[in-house]
């Protein structure tokens, strides 16, 4: 099973920021990612058809031997994580908002997520906040039409700034030291994140501590592939014209990505 693929989806190209940190922690795995970019964006789609969306991607995951798959998606994993483990006998790799981590990091005690609505209004993050904070307060920020512009891969673009600076100064001016990236998008655009949170807010995103469990789960079921390089194979539900030059941009890859009907 060790030469047998890793697989990987996300609604759409967000979930590349998550492929990129596993490409560097294991570089010798082969890897297959489906962007389910027909319905684009899961944030706004209900948990009933979330569940269908993600226990068919990671079917097929499976049935094309993958001996993981990784749910690179902060929504997915809220509404589907519980299902697809009792589902699938392969290690199913979730994804949650950084709170912990931005709890260990905020000197105000003020936190600021970024995340679809999706996100913040699962039960998963509430559970997840119980868990971690004591006396820091919180923020949302659902993060509505950033998704859909993110995956456009215009960074230049009008609308995006739009969004940014309607949803990120005013945590700041709240008192937010800590931005966590509750969305696998927001990532791909972190430089930019930045530039309207300024140079003295952290910003915390969990894709290496994904890679990091993926690597911990695959060892220890001796399922680790340690030759060769390993191979990249992209696939899109949808029509997203830009998702190659994502690819090409994010990952140095020239890869060309199929048309994949789930």
């Amino acid at each position: 099973m060790n030469s047998q693929p890793i697989g990987i989806f996300d609604s759409g190209i967000g979930g590349l920021s998550i492929l990129k940190e596993i490409s560097y922690l294991l570089p010798n795995e082969n890897l297959i990612y489906i962007g389910d970019t027909a319905f684009l964006p899961y944030g706004t789609k209900s948990k009933e058809l979330i569940e269908d969306r993600a226990h068919k991607i990671c079917n097929h995951l499976v049935s094309k031997n993958c001996k993981a798959v990784v749910v690179a998606c902060n929504t997915a994993t809220s509404a589907a994580i519980h299902k697809l483990r009792t589902s699938f006998s392969v290690p199913i790799i979730g994804i949650e908002p950084a709170v912990k981590p931005a709890t260990q990091k905020t000197q105000s005690r003020i936190i600021g997520i970024l995340a679809t609505a999706g996100t913040l209004d699962g039960d998963k993050f509430a559970t997840l906040k119980k868990r971690f904070v004591n006396d820091i307060t919180i923020l949302h920020q659902p993060c509505t039409g950033l998704v859909e512009v993110i995956e456009a891969g215009d960074h230049d673009d009008k609308k995006l700034h739009e969004l940014l600076k309607m949803y990120i100064p005013p945590l700041i001016e709240r008192g937010a030291d800590t931005l966590v990236l509750g969305c696998t998008h927001f990532p791909l655009i972190k430089p930019l994140i930045a530039t309207y949170a300024g140079p003295e807010v952290n910003i915390l995103d969990p894709s290496l501590p994904v890679a990091n469990e993926l690597r911990r789960q695959l060892k220890t079921k001796n399922l680790l592939r340690d030759d060769k390089s390993g191979i990249y194979t992209f696939f899109q539900t949808g029509t997203n014209q830009q998702f190659e030059t994502v690819i090409s941009r994010q990952l140095g890859l020239k890869q060309t990505s199929y048309s994949l009907s789930i």
